[in-house]
């Protein structure tokens, strides 16, 4: 997205970086891996509890999920409240913002729509776009 090398690590998944901020864009929640601990991970994927138990296996700074049009019970947020409780900052970017499925797109053009606490203290916001709130994580 900024021109910096992307990692080639297989369909649908790269690095990036947005000013000083280090990002993994996935597709599918289920591309995590170890190293990407501690960087900011955008993905493709709904924000509901079985997204949440991938994401949990490694401590990112961030999660980034897509809110599905949240749907019955909260189903397509319900994730960031199982990643609250163990500590980790989640959101997700409302579906008419951004295609399910597509990391690329949502950090392109996505809206956040939920935040849990911990996305909260670090300052991302309902209602702003995702790319100006992680661009500003790096300042």
């Amino acid at each position: 997205m900024n021109g910096n090398e992307a990692d080639t690590a297989g369909p649908g998944r790269r690095g990036d970086r947005l000013g000083s901020v280090d990002l993994v864009l996935i597709d599918s929640i289920t591309q995590i891996s170890p190293e990407d601990a501690g960087k900011v991970v955008v993905t493709g994927s709904h924000g509901g509890v079985s997204a949440a138990r991938f994401a949990a296996a490694v401590a990112a700074r961030l999660y980034v999920f897509n809110d599905a049009g949240i749907g019955k019970q909260r189903a397509g947020i319900a994730g960031l409240d199982r990643l609250a409780r163990a500590g980790i900052a989640a959101c997700t970017v409302a579906h008419d913002t951004a295609r399910i499925g597509e990391a690329d797109d949502s950090l392109a053009g996505g809206v956040v729509s939920a935040v849990n606490r911990p996305a909260a203290a670090l300052g991302l916001q309902v209602g702003a776009r995702l790319r100006d709130q992680l661009a500003a994580l790096g300042r």
